[in-house]
């Protein structure tokens, strides 16, 4: 997939946790996980730039969500000494599922393509694909992108 279909991938898969996170009363808590979804939903096309790196290698596996996970997990545990209202476990716990999350959905979107991943790499190299489109279809890209803003448009109208 292309930027605008990882986009929206991440936004529909973080639409039901931002819903939950939203009526349990932690509406900013919500907003945070959203945006770093986001920022990070095409981090794993970061091997376009790495040398020696190929692509949907090492960054397009559930080894680098946890690694990413475990990193704004650690920044959410940082946070919670200047966030008035949140432990330390809490925001650790939330900010790996944030982390992890945004790479989940690109691995989920890189998929749906021919070329696929290998998201079990080192221990495995089977390689998955649902083979049902490719990356650089303009219409599936912006149909995932037009449903994941759907997602948040729902979730912002359902959690008032």
């Amino acid at each position: 997939m292309y930027r605008n279909g990882h986009l929206g991938a991440a936004l529909l898969l973080y639409a039901p946790v931002g819903f939950a996170t939203i009526v349990a009363g932690h509406q900013a808590l919500a907003l945070v996980g959203g945006a770093v979804v986001v920022s990070l939903a095409t981090l794993p096309d970061c091997d376009h730039r790495l040398p020696f790196v190929e692509h949907r290698g090492p960054t397009h596996t559930l080894a680098f969500a946890g690694l990413i996970g475990a990193g704004v997990g650690a920044a959410g545990h940082l946070a919670a000494g200047v966030v008035p209202g949140y432990d330390a476990a809490a925001l650790s716990g939330f900010g790996f599922a944030a982390g992890a999350l945004a790479v989940l959905s690109h691995l989920l979107a890189d998929a749906l393509t021919p070329m696929g991943i290998t998201p079990f790499w080192p221990l495995s190299k089977r390689w998955f694909s649902a083979s049902i489109v490719r990356a650089d279809n303009w219409l599936v890209n912006q149909l995932l992108l037009g449903l994941g803003l759907a997602a948040v448009g729902a979730v912002i109208v359902l959690a008032r």
